[in-house]
């Protein structure tokens, strides 16, 4: 009996007998594994509720597979928090309180085909719980810091990162502790969702870092209790191809002479500078005023919007101006303070020939890198001979600080 047969008999309004015949069909189905003398082994899956019915629910699998959970009349339910790390403080719970949107691990027995599991076992975190969980996290993240990492003291667990605030670039010190929860980017995405757990020694100078945590009254040190950290490439040159279908472009990469190919997601931001503020720019940058490249970090980095959505901090990247025409006092134009006015683009805006400067994820060699930002216009910055102008896209960006997209809770 599969599962349209099922469906079949509720239609009739035999849910009882549903739930009766499934769970015994099923129980008898894997109990007739291995030549019908041994039951399968018991089986654990993690996933989201993305469906009910009378039987049990569907889980979407972090594998990315469906699979039919079946609730057996015995089998134990349990709900916990999300910061809760045991069971002691679980709750048991009725099959009827799990709902669409729950993380839900389950176990039991699999059947033959490996899409339906009869449940002997399954831990619920209901889908409210984990929104406060979530919403609580990215007030940590708003509240902490981000930035380039200048230098990483191994001996010490220290990291000091240049952390741009209101058109000033400060030095931070962020601590690391036995406690301290590290993650690291994957190389083809800049989500939090997406990122690995890593060690303090992958940490290398040149780095994105964020980190969320206390800081000292002073604002001089920050002790991290979790730390997501990435390398990211920087690639200024002129576009070669366009796919809008696609969502792709063909950049030529001035420094290493090759094309790239750079794919667009909609967490990747573009904007247009305007003629007269890219001049501005290059006449400023060739000059070579007395305060150095934009944004002073990692050799004269320029500053860049907060990747994947990641909402403003407060004094940084979306903060006040550092002065007018986002000129910081004495100093090279900010950046992050003119992208912050510009309306966004898209990709139908850019042409053939356009010179554009790229920040994007390491990427893999076969399919290319994702774009984070994507600045057009700057025809005038690649083509000027000033020192700084090469420091400004040759150098990281800063990407600042707020608070990582996608975070989600796991049981």
């Amino acid at each position: 009996m599969r599962k349209g047969t099922c469906r079949r008999l509720m239609d009739v309004g035999a849910r009882r007998v549903l739930i009766s015949l499934c769970s015994s069909f099923l129980a008898l189905s894997l109990v007739a594994i291995g030549r019908g003398q041994t039951p399968s082994p018991t089986y654990k899956a993690m996933g989201t509720v993305v469906s009910l019915d009378p039987a049990g629910f569907t889980l979407q699998t972090d594998s990315g597979a469906r699979l039919t959970v079946l609730l057996s009349n015995s089998a134990l339910l349990l709900r916990v928090a999300p910061n809760q790390k045991d069971l002691k403080n679980a709750t048991k719970i009725n099959a009827g309180e799990i709902s669409v949107g729950d993380r839900v691990l389950v176990r039991g027995h699999i059947s033959d085909d490996q899409k339906t599991l009869l449940a002997t076992a399954a831990i619920d975190m209901s889908k409210a719980d984990i929104a406060k969980k979530q919403a609580a996290e990215r007030a940590e993240w708003q509240r902490g810091v981000g930035g380039l990492v200048n230098s990483v003291d191994l001996a010490s667990s220290a990291v000091t990162i240049s952390m741009a605030a209101q058109g000033v670039t400060k030095k931070v010190v962020v601590h690391v502790s036995k406690d301290t929860i590290l993650r690291r980017y994957a190389a083809d995405s800049v989500k939090f969702d997406d990122a690995k757990p890593g060690t303090f020694d992958q940490i290398q100078p040149g780095d994105q870092l964020r980190a969320r945590g206390t800081r000292s009254e002073d604002g001089n040190d920050f002790a991290a209790e979790e730390i997501v950290s990435g390398s990211f490439r920087n690639i200024a040159g002129t576009v070669s191809l366009i796919d809008v279908s696609q969502n792709t472009i063909s950049v030529m990469d001035l420094k290493t002479k090759k094309p790239v190919l750079v794919k667009f997601t909609a967490d990747s931001q573009l904007r247009k500078l305007p003629p007269m503020m890219a001049q501005m720019i290059a006449m400023r940058l060739k000059g070579g005023s007395a305060g150095g490249p934009p944004n002073g970090a990692g050799g004269g980095a320029a500053a860049a919007a907060p990747p994947a959505g990641a909402p403003p901090s407060g004094g940084g990247p979306g903060g006040p101006p550092g002065g007018p025409g986002g000129r910081r006092p004495g100093g090279a134009p900010d950046l992050q303070q003119i992208l912050n006015r510009m309306p966004p683009a898209t990709l139908a805006d850019l042409q053939k020939g356009d010179a554009v400067m790229i920040v994007a994820t390491q990427g893999m060699a076969s399919s290319g890198v994702t774009a984070i930002m994507v600045l057009s216009g700057v025809e005038p910055i690649l083509t000027s001979s000033g020192s700084a102008s090469q420091a400004m896209f040759m150098s990281p960006w800063n990407l600042g600080g707020g608070a990582p997209s996608g975070e989600e809770g796991t049981p």
